[in-house]
């Protein structure tokens, strides 16, 4: 009979500027990265210890194409992939079917990964067969998973009544890569945005239902925040409206991520409004600031509970990138222990801090070889 340990394998999909975190955490925590996967031609070829940087060791870990998936997972099969690319699901249906098909389990930055069931349900449907017809478990991870979701349900936790909740929090999108910078808007001229991203939202409750049924419904993050906090709070949604209004500064303000001078009066991103109405009478108001910041803006997170008592929490200055990379390995932990499926974070424990990711093994033949053993061989 035999009790051991080895190092959790995760593969890393997606090798832009989260993925610099979210491998050296893997690696600090006791894991290891055994392959990585980019579509980006400079950084494909690279030692996976170049992105990482700061003297990392060399790894051996080469970034290949995504398109050697399939081929390098039939040689070394990870025990989870993390996936840091796009933020809305339709962009990711690709690569989650192919995971969710290969049986891979699987977590993801995506923001609106994080509770789809209300914005995309029929794809996250068609990814929930999947993933358990091949028994693996998907979910969606990060910032939001602590600071606009448990956060929030904790404080509820001490409250005896509750009128509503605002949540008002910042970001700067420099940190996030383009495809963020992008979605929110950043560079367009004010017409533009109003064209281009705010008359999305100029819709009647019918419109809107009916492009989420088509899986057409373009959700701000905090559309799926609300979803996810009415699920864990046990609200039934009677109607939920968002609108996104362009952030603007009156100078120029350079971008390194778009790569350009955002000129005075264009969008510099946007804030998301999302107003959620319940059956319970409770109102959930959030918005949700994405942009570039100017040299005196910092991220911030402010959540009230208005009732009895009203409390309100802020959190200045959140190192947010920091703090989405963290996450998302200390849930490695919960996506291994979770049902198989699309399993939303809603319904998982609430987060956790994971010391190291290795995984322990047991012999078959032992039968007090389960999580309470305290056998002498086993103690350890």
């Amino acid at each position: 009979m035999t009790h051991k340990s080895r190092k959790l394998k995760v593969t890393m999909y997606g090798c832009g500027k989260m993925s610099q975190y979210i491998m050296r955490y893997v690696f600090e925590k006791k894991g290891e990265v055994v392959s990585a996967f980019d579509i980006n031609p400079e950084i494909i070829g690279k030692d996976i210890a170049e992105i990482i940087g700061g003297g990392f060791k060399k790894t051996g870990i080469i970034v290949k194409h995504t398109h050697e998936l399939e081929e390098e997972m039939a040689k070394n099969f990870p025990d989870a992939c993390i996936v840091a690319t796009m933020s809305l699901l339709n962009d990711l249906e690709t690569v989650l079917m192919k995971l969710a098909g290969l049986g891979v389990n699987t977590i993801t930055t995506c923001e609106e990964a994080f509770y789809p069931w209300n914005s995309n349900p029929k794809l996250t449907e068609k990814i929930d067969a999947l993933a358990k017809e091949n028994s693996c478990t998907i979910c969606g991870s990060g910032y939001q998973d602590v600071f606009w979701g448990s956060l929030v349900t904790t404080v509820a936790g001490a409250t005896h009544s509750i009128k509503k909740i605002l949540g008002k929090t910042s970001y700067n999108i420099e940190d996030y890569g383009i495809a963020l910078a992008k979605a929110h808007g950043a560079g367009l001229t004010i017409e533009d945005f109003e064209r281009q991203v705010a008359n999305a939202d100029n819709i009647t409750p019918k419109e809107r239902e009916k492009l989420i049924d088509s899986g057409k419904f373009l959700p701000s993050y905090m559309w799926n925040t609300n979803g996810w906090l009415c699920s864990q709070l046990c609200l039934t949604i009677k109607s939920q409206t968002q609108r996104c209004i362009p952030q603007t500064l009156d100078k120029d303000l350079d971008s390194s991520t778009l790569e350009m001078t955002i000129k005075a009066g264009d969008a510099t991103g946007m804030s998301a409004i999302v107003t959620t109405e319940t059956k319970e009478g409770i109102t959930i108001e959030t918005q949700c600031i994405g942009k570039v910041y100017a040299a005196d803006e910092f991220d911030s997170n402010q959540w009230t509970i208005e009732g009895e008592p009203t409390t309100t929490v802020t959190i200045n200055k959140p190192a947010t990138v920091e703090l989405t990379c963290a996450t998302v390995v200390n849930r490695l932990a919960d996506l291994l222990e979770s049902p198989f499926g699309f399993y939303t974070t809603d319904k998982m424990p609430s987060p956790f801090f994971v010391r190291d990711l290795r995984v322990f093994e047991y012999d078959d033949e032992c039968e007090c070889c389960i999580d309470e053993c305290d056998c002498d061989e086993h103690k350890d």
